[in-house]
């Protein structure tokens, strides 16, 4: 039976030693929380770090511990300080978390650094491989461990693989800064299904793909060579009935089960000391608390009335202490709190309180069940948890929220007051309008709120996504075309050996050489000559080469083989040691109207650039901005398409819009050379929309392989180009 593997940076406990024992008890964060249930099953397995640096104790207890771990299914990873230093807290929090909360001025780059987040990643890797087989699903989680999938999937092609990104994907400008991007997306791209909270980070992480990488996407869907990566949005929830029946049952609690905290908050209601603003979060600099302070400072300057009437209740949550970024904020926020507190306190009132440390769960639950207004407004946020949480713990429907237009939770709390966290004096006013906001307001926004949440919650979170990738492990391969196998292979071999007269037709572009930028330096390498070079040596093969190249180019390449050539997609031919015939000549009177609007796209799409043979103009838009050049692309189409006659065709190629005659393609070229000789094998072999013609053209009994990931008419199919010259080299004399 198929295991199901969770992989995070940390494992989902608390570790305590009592009396010399190994003490576990779970934590409350949400992926603990949204994957528990599925954990405890059984078949699950959780692999992360526990907490504690190798370093730290004996070798002996630490196998001790992982034994008692395992035991629980939980399976550690081991670290030391120096990775923990370099992978953690260096490479993932120093230079992954800063810029992809977009804080450029905090990014730090290091090679050594890197070095280690590599290596670490590999340690997760290879953790996994130990553990599973044929059919397993794993689900990796967030920017610690981006490696991770491509290093699993490069070694086991037949699990299926999730990955979670639980921090924002920044934009393509923002990406790109980073010295390593393209290793981090294709170890994202190691993944059959990819996740994020919202929309627009999908957004970015596509927009990277197609102008990094140059992989081709078609709505949410990235083709690789070989197969199809998804990637869709799944908004992360909390454990709503937790908060909800906890804050119930404090309502219905004895005075004397009060904690301190309830009891201080409770007392200023009763006093009627004005309405409480909460403000919780961890010490960040993403969670914009100076910005915060601020606002409130100047809503009790344009606002003097509130004096007395309100306080802002801070609660900061100790977090990286010993990092200057984050001591340089603490000290910051210090002054500032200091600051409006000695400007605006009197006798009997204070207008910030503030918490520089943790609560428990349950006075978590007082904070967000009596404060009034709940004030979440991060500079940046994947998604915020928070502001889902205060709204879970409002029984009554009232209150509040405050929420910042770059937490990934205001896409979905769309009754919450939206702010922009940068622009203080809108921040100001929107204190001033919450305060003010009738409490039938409250409820009506409150009803719809809540009741997002209670139903999109942790565990409808993991649910869908675990319900997707289970599909994807199931999903029949959309291509009807076989990937050739060794045992496919055999049988081409077999049926080579017993025929006395054989064909080859090969395209050039993406089948014998991999595609390039600038298509002048896609040149086939010494082992493609040389594959080319003995078959066409054994006088029982005839070799051709058709392409969509001008002669020239073809004559240039292929100068030291006597091959039989195929140019412009069959309006010319060579025979060995011949001249070029032209075939199916035309008028090129339709080219003085077509070529002006090629050039009007060239001159407004920059990186883009028209080829122009004797009988087809070609529109080459692989260096532009993919998303441009797409866009460009269907408009070139629709305007030639309305003016070109019967006898013009238009060829929609990889990343080129080709216009040429009509009068002959390569399905009618290669059907010529077909019937001219009795052949007993033939091998036929292309990438793109124009060799489908060779695929519809020739008998069904021909070996037809179709290069890359693409729909096909082909019966086979391989990668990559250098697959196909894989099974080539297998037809020995």
């Amino acid at each position: 039976m198929s295991k199901f593997i969770i992989v995070s940076n940390r494992l989902p406990i608390k570790i305590e030693k009592e009396q010399n024992q190994w003490i576990f008890s779970p934590t409350s964060g949400g992926l603990a929380t949204g994957l528990k249930s599925v954990h405890e099953n059984g078949k699950s397995l959780w692999i992360g770090w526990p907490g504690i640096s190798s370093d730290d104790i004996e070798k002996e207890e630490y196998q001790l511990l992982s034994k008692d771990l395992l035991a629980t299914n939980f399976k550690p990873i081991s670290l030391s300080n120096e990775e923990i230093d370099d992978f953690y807290l260096g490479l993932s929090n120093k230079c992954i978390w800063p810029l992809f909360h977009y804080f450029k001025q905090h990014f730090q780059f290091d090679e050594q650094q890197w070095e280690s987040y590599v290596k670490v990643n590999q340690k997760f890797a290879d953790a996994i491989l130990e553990e599973i087989e044929a059919g397993d699903q794993v689900w990796i989680h967030d920017y610690q461990l981006l490696l991770v999938p491509e290093m699993v999937k490069s070694v086991r092609k037949d699990v299926t693989i999730g990955f979670f990104l639980h921090i924002p994907f920044p934009s393509f400008e923002i990406f790109r800064i980073f010295p390593k991007r393209e290793e981090l997306l294709k170890g994202m791209l190691g993944s059959d299904l990819i996740g994020f909270h919202t929309y627009d980070y999908q957004r970015h992480f596509l927009s990277s793909v197609r102008r990094i990488l140059h992989l081709n996407v078609n709505f949410n869907l990235i083709q690789q060579t070989d197969r199809e990566i998804e990637v869709n949005t799944f908004p992360m929830g909390i454990d709503y009935e937790k908060f909800e029946n906890t804050a119930q049952a404090h309502t219905k609690s004895k005075k004397e089960t009060y904690s301190p905290l309830r009891i201080e908050l409770e007392k200023h209601k009763e006093l009627n000391h004005g309405k409480i603003i909460l403000s919780i979060d961890r010490l960040d600099y993403t969670k914009g608390v100076i910005n915060r302070v601020k606002s409130f400072e100047l809503f009790l300057k344009q606002y003097p009335e509130y004096k007395e009437k309100v306080r802002l209740l801070m609660v900061l949550v100790p977090s990286r202490s010993n990092v200057s970024h984050y001591k340089k904020l603490k000290r910051e926020t210090d002054e500032i709190i200091g600051r409006v507190n000695g400007n605006f306190a009197t006798v009997n009132w204070t207008p910030i309180w503030y918490y520089y440390r943790s609560f428990d769960f349950d006075d978590l639950i007082d904070l967000y069940r009596l404060s009034d207004i709940a004030m979440v407004t991060p500079l940046r946020d994947g998604m915020n948890l928070v502001a889902k949480e205060y709204l879970a713990t409002r029984i009554n429907n009232d209150g509040v929220l405050i929420l910042s237009e770059l937490a990934g939770a205001s896409k979905e709390l769309h009754q919450s007051l939206i702010v922009n966290p940068f622009d203080i004096t809108a921040l100001s006013n929107t204190i001033h309008e919450a305060l003010n906001m009738p409490y039938e307001e409250q409820v009506e926004r409150n009803i719809e709120l809540r009741e997002r949440v209670k139903r999109y919650n942790v565990t409808f979170w993991s649910e869908t996504f675990l319900k997707e990738l289970d599909t994807l492990s199931k999903k029949i391969p959309i291509h009807k075309t076989k990937r050739v196998t060794p045992q496919i292979i055999s049988k081409f071999e077999e049926q080579y050996s017993k025929a006395n007269k054989r064909l080859f037709l090969l395209d050039y572009d993406g089948t014998l050489v991999p595609f390039n930028k600038n298509h002048k330096k896609a040149l086939p390498t010494q082992t493609v000559l040389n594959v080319l070079s003995d078959l066409n040596q054994d006088p029982k093969n005839k070799v051709i080469i058709i392409s969509g190249r001008p002669p020239e180019f073809l004559d240039q390449i292929f100068k030291d083989l006597t091959l039989t050539m195929i140019a412009e997609h069959g309006h010319f031919e060579k025979e060995p040691n011949t001249e070029w015939i032209e075939k199916n000549a035309s008028s090129s009177n339709w080219m003085n109207h077509v070529y002006p609007i090629l050039q009007q796209f060239t001159d407004n799409t920059p990186g883009t650039f028209i080829e122009k043979k004797r009988n087809s103009l070609v529109w080459h838009y692989r260096k532009t901005d993919p998303e441009l050049g797409l866009i460009k692309s269907e408009e070139l189409k629709t305007v030639l398409a309305s003016m070109l006659s019967n006898d013009i065709s238009l060829m929609d190629g990889d990343k080129i819009i080709e216009v040429t005659t009509s009068t002959t393609n390569k399905g009618i070229a290669s059907y010529d050379h077909f019937s001219k000789e009795p052949y007993d094998f033939v091998f036929v072999a292309g990438d793109d929309v124009t060799d489908e013609n060779m695929f519809t053209q020739l008998p069904l009994e021909v070996i037809s392989i179709k290069v890359g990931n693409k729909k096909s008419a082909a019966k086979h199919s391989v990668s990559a180009p250098q697959e196909l010259v894989e099974v080539l080299k297998q037809f020995k004399r």
